[in-house]
């Protein structure tokens, strides 16, 4: 081979290097260049499901590519879980995670991912905070109320839940341990019948997502004692949180955010924050929340990664304590 040979193979070489990084330059930048996929680890018609569609939708045409819902429910969110910590991290593939999803059920069961290190944390959404119903019957009107009658008889007081593990659950064992009392779980088979036999004065307290416990409450069916948010919710604005009545630090609620797979490149990562956060601020979308018993939430990237973690050790805490890990 002569030199000019030699020459002319390395400039080849040269210029199809330089139009490979010109090309994978071009490709990042023009991100979405194809239809986004949001996994939801949940059955379509549920809270996370509404949110992501109605989310996704705003999103999308921000992004000027159509978000698609992939609902991929069972195993109690870690299907779908597990197969968006597993896709490519190219911003193509999200999940809308929740506290099921990211903090109970990895501290629960063995999912087959790690909610910290499988992830990068792209956006929260919106937060439902729980509100503390009693029966009318029953002789309480505050949350000190139930935790004095609590101390007097310990493991008498009986509340309901949508079943074990679930968040209504562990917000009766997160009451427990914060109040040093013992309350009588009774599980069910979800949400409804357990509000129902509540209704009917056969368990006196539960803890219910505000949406559904609102209209009883309107109508003198149900006394609300407490929300469980950082700060009095907008549906119910007379009625004390749990922090303001004398427990510090307690909060629960139904959280939902934005996922993606761990190493999703900075630049994509803060792209879909800033297109997330500017739909969460728009009125309508803000009026479609709070019509869904929803509080909107924003933040960056790395203030919703701190909270994430922060909600993994606290419901690891209150699952250990409880003995309901799965061995």
């Amino acid at each position: 081979m002569n030199s000019w040979t030699m020459r002319f193979g390395r400039w080849l070489l040269a210029a199809a290097g330089t139009a490979g990084l010109a090309l994978a330059a071009h490709a990042q930048g023009a991100y979405p260049n194809h239809p986004v996929v949001m996994v939801v680890p949940y059955p379509a018609g549920g809270s996370a499901d509404i949110l992501a569609r109605t989310v996704g939708q705003k999103l999308g045409e921000r992004l000027g590519q159509p978000v698609v819902i992939e609902n991929r429910g069972g195993a109690g969110t870690a299907i779908g879980a597990r197969y968006a910590a597993g896709a490519a991290p190219d911003g193509y593939t999200l999940l809308m995670g929740t506290v099921s999803s990211q903090a109970i059920n990895p501290a629960m069961n063995k999912v087959g991912y790690d909610p910290i290190k499988d992830f990068t944390a792209v956006a929260p959404v919106a937060s439902i905070p729980f509100v503390l119903v009693a029966n009318p019957s029953l002789a309480a009107n505050s949350i000190a109320d139930v935790i004095a009658m609590a101390k007097a008889k310990p493991g008498e007081l009986s509340y309901a839940s949508a079943g074990p593990g679930t968040s209504n659950h562990l917000a009766g064992e997160l009451l427990a341990s914060a109040a040093q009392i013992q309350l009588l779980h009774v599980p069910y088979k979800g949400s409804a019948p357990a509000l129902n036999d509540v209704l009917a004065g056969q368990v006196p307290l539960m803890f219910d997502l505000q949406a559904t416990a609102a209209p009883f409450v309107r109508a003198g069916k149900l006394k609300a004692l407490a929300v469980t948010g950082k700060t009095r919710s907008s549906a119910m604005p007379n009625v004390p949180t749990a922090i303001e009545s004398g427990l510090p630090g307690y909060e629960v609620t139904a959280w939902f955010g934005v996922f993606a797979p761990a190493g999703l490149p900075t630049a994509i990562r803060d792209r879909l924050n800033a297109d997330i956060t500017a739909v969460i601020k728009t009125p309508d979308m803000q009026k479609r929340l709070h019509d869904l018993g929803a509080e909107p939430d924003y933040g960056s990237a790395e203030a919703f990664a701190d909270f994430g973690r922060s909600e993994v050790v606290k419901w690891a805490g209150v699952i250990k304590k409880a003995g309901l890990a799965q061995p």
